[in-house]
């Protein structure tokens, strides 16, 4: 009787050695899979990074910059691309959780987040030498932001054929300029950009310095005269379906009439990254020259205004350092100038000669780095937010009805006597 009993109790031992076999090695493979998922994330941190390139523009950022950066220190980025970047940005530091870099046009914007304490120096993270005083201005000491795409201003893009004498006869011609003030929540800033430009080159650097400062009246005769040139060249407050079609295209749609038969206009006062994108310049060969050509009262020589989308950083981690290094590399500032979707200020990061692009690309490089020329940054983007969107909002009440232009120099007068406004002391690489 026992052998019988002990007979099934023999037997059931192995099965359930068996299964604690089983289980304890699922258990150990189970551990090795977290410490490896563990250690894998370990390798691949995270830097969240707040920008305003989209569509074909974020494919070459994420194709030329972030995905070599991703596979050579494996750190994930995090990449945010949005057109409302200023009001996501502004969301985002509200509610305590702003972005570790963040990519920005505006100078006097960074230079208000610097006041507040968001942003951290980038002393030692960046090249002293890399950059020229226009794109990376220090502020108390410290350096805040670098360009990483520059692009160059005071140009007319014209179609490719169209002969000097026909680009003067349609610069007196309202009709003939190709304008849109259309920019979602930025709309108005193509009309700062004429009376910037028309500024610098009719009065100089030294004059533009000083009102992009917040030291030169918005009453002065010089921006008066700037504003109002603008107006004669444009047609403001005349032909009411001409400045309709101003007010009411998207910038980006501004050129779409030089493909029109017979041609609806011919010339485009743009910055130079609208070659690059899918505009009518495309489509037309769109060449371009400087804009002291075609400005009644040009005098200033060699003088250009400026933008950039620049780096700033926010949180002060290791893995956003890196990438802040990175990015103000020559490497990734020549792969990201090699796409065409814009420039380096660097002057070590151009690309070899055989991959410098068609050539109305390597002749704006060579403008943005020439030496003997004096690069202002863009006075609009230098100027502190709450300026630079009241100024992009008169331009377009000034299109319309340019009686009110005295009202409108009062009002910004006004605005920016504000306190606690934060000027930059330079937005000139040099003055002659």
């Amino acid at each position: 009787m026992s052998a019988p009993q002990g007979g099934p109790a023999a037997g059931r031992r192995p099965r359930r050695l068996r299964t604690a076999t089983v289980l304890a090695s699922c258990l150990v493979l189970l551990a090795a899979a977290v410490v490896f998922a563990v250690r894998a994330l370990g390798q691949e941190p995270t830097v969240t990074l707040l920008a305003n390139w989209t569509g074909t523009d974020e494919q070459n950022f994420r194709q030329a910059v972030i995905e070599p950066f991703q596979r050579k220190y494996h750190i994930h980025v995090d990449y945010q691309g949005s057109s409302a970047e200023s009001q996501v940005l502004g969301a985002d530091v509200e509610a305590g959780t702003p972005p570790d870099v963040v990519v920005l046009t505006g100078p006097g914007e960074l230079a208000d987040y610097a006041g507040q304490g968001q942003l951290k120096p980038l002393d030692g993270l960046v090249p002293a030498a890399g950059f020229g005083a226009s794109w990376s201005a220090p502020l108390n000491g410290h350096v805040y932001w670098f360009p990483l795409k520059a692009d160059l201003k005071s140009i007319v893009w014209y179609p490719a054929g169209t002969s000097e004498r026909q680009r003067t006869e349609a610069a007196r011609r309202p009709g003939q300029w190709c304008v849109g003030m259309g920019s979602g929540a930025t709309s108005g800033w193509p009309g700062t950009d004429w009376i910037e430009d028309i500024l610098l080159q009719k009065y100089g650097p030294a004059v533009y310095q000083r009102w992009a400062r917040g030291e030169l009246s918005w009453r002065s005769r010089q921006v008066r005269s700037a504003w109002t040139t603008w107006g004669k060249l444009v047609g403001a407050g005349g032909d009411g379906a001409l400045v309709r079609r101003a007010l009411k295209t998207p910038y980006q749609d501004a050129a779409k009439p030089v493909t029109a038969r017979p041609r609806g206009c011919t010339l485009e006062h743009q910055a130079s990254f609208i070659r690059s994108q899918e505009s009518a310049w495309k489509r037309v060969d769109g060449r371009y020259e400087p804009s002291a050509r075609l400005i009644p009262g040009a005098t200033a020589t060699g003088a250009w205004e400026v933008s950039g989308d620049l780096v700033a950083l926010l949180h002060d981690t290791p893995h956003a350092q890196t990438l802040i290094r990175y990015l103000a590399s020559a490497g990734a500032q020549r792969a990201w100038s090699a796409k065409e979707s814009g420039f380096s200020a660097d002057p070590q990061a151009q690309p070899a000669p055989a991959d410098a692009g068609p050539a109305w690309h390597r002749s704006l490089a060579r403008t943005l780095l020439d030496e003997r020329a004096v690069h202002c940054f863009d006075a609009s983007d230098a100027m502190p937010p709450s300026v630079r969107d009241a100024f992009a909002e008169a331009t377009i009440e000034y299109l319309a009805d340019p009686r009110r232009l005295d009202t409108l120099l009062a009002s910004l007068d006004t605005l920016g006597h504000a306190p606690n406004l934060t000027w930059l002391p330079s937005v000139c690489d040099h003055t002659p």
